[in-house]
């Protein structure tokens, strides 16, 4: 039988690494979250119960991880750090339900590792009625394209619940014409509901990092998803729109698809939306990032025809 997980303290942290003579590493974004209450704070706001496959980014001790496996019918657990994989392993001893992976989660920078995908698909058909979740304290260095790109996967988790730098949460939960408005901002907004939950001190991390960071989550919406009729080109339209974010939209537009679309293609599409010639990719909500992909789309497919 599986003992109770132990609580993740400063003190717990530090006697267990000293045991085996490592290192928090700071190249793994390697921040261990030791407020319990904001723990129990992360696990309440995740909502879990059996129904639920929940995926940790950054197993660390496996303190979370022990925490996760009471509520849930299953989790997948990744560490890329082979000494805090062997922490992990001996703290969920006996706990059947956790896969403990020893992979990157990414196989680049755009793209899930494809066995890290395939084990979550193998869990959730072991489960009747199972919801996908992501509940982690994400090592700083990966959270943006592991947000990002489990929304482009067939396997899209009901919610995201993580701690993540206040940065990126601010560029989440942005909105149009604000120095924070960006590609991810309407990436995920144009699926998800999202919410910040709590602003997080450094003093609540070991060791503690130089930034701010929070509890943000994020909640999928199949039908603003089902509002997208190509993920792919959109999710590629709107980083293009992005690149240079301070030029007329217009510019943006014959730059991205310079090959795809006439400058009067450009100037009748942005005519047809109302848009102005000084108008920015930052200034256009999301519903109108969206209605302006579709009118690059469908004029790019009519002109490859």
């Amino acid at each position: 039988m599986p003992v109770s997980p132990p609580n993740q303290t400063l003190t717990f942290l530090r006697r267990r690494f000293n045991e085996v003579g490592i290192r928090p590493k700071t190249k793994h974004g390697q921040n261990f979250l030791i407020d319990l209450n904001l723990q129990r704070l992360l696990l309440d706001t995740a909502e879990l119960d059996r129904r639920d496959v929940v995926l940790e980014v950054g197993t660390g001790t496996g303190s979370l991880t022990a925490l996760l496996a009471e509520r849930a019918a299953a989790v997948v657990t990744v560490e890329i750090d082979p000494q805090l994989r062997q922490l992990a392993s001996e703290e969920l001893i006996g706990r059947e339900n956790v896969t403990l992976m020893s992979i990157d989660a990414l196989r680049n920078k755009n793209t899930l590792a494809p066995k890290l995908l395939e084990t979550v698909r193998a869990r959730l058909a072991d489960v009747s009625e199972a919801r996908f979740k992501l509940v982690a304290n994400l090592p700083y260095n990966i959270a943006t394209p592991v947000l990002s790109n489990l929304l482009a996967t067939d396997v899209v988790p009901y919610s995201m619940t993580v701690t993540i730098q206040k940065e990126l949460a601010d560029r989440i939960t942005a909105v149009p014409s604000t120095k924070d408005y960006g590609a991810l901002s309407i990436w995920i907004q144009s699926q998800c509901q999202v919410e910040l939950i709590r602003t997080l001190p450094p003093t609540v991390f070991w060791p503690r990092p130089k930034v701010t960071s929070a509890i943000i989550q994020i909640i999928a919406r199949p039908e603003l998803r089902a509002r997208i009729p190509n993920l792919d080109f959109f999710h590629q339209f709107v980083r293009s729109m992005f690149f240079h974010r301070r030029k007329y939209l217009r510019g943006v537009l014959q730059s991205a698809f310079k090959n795809q679309l006439t400058k009067p293609d450009a100037d009748r599409i942005m005519a047809n939306l109302a848009l102005s010639g000084d108008a920015r990719a930052e200034q256009l909500s999301v519903q109108r990032m969206l209605e302006l992909c579709e009118a690059v789309r469908g004029q790019v497919v009519n002109n490859e025809r």
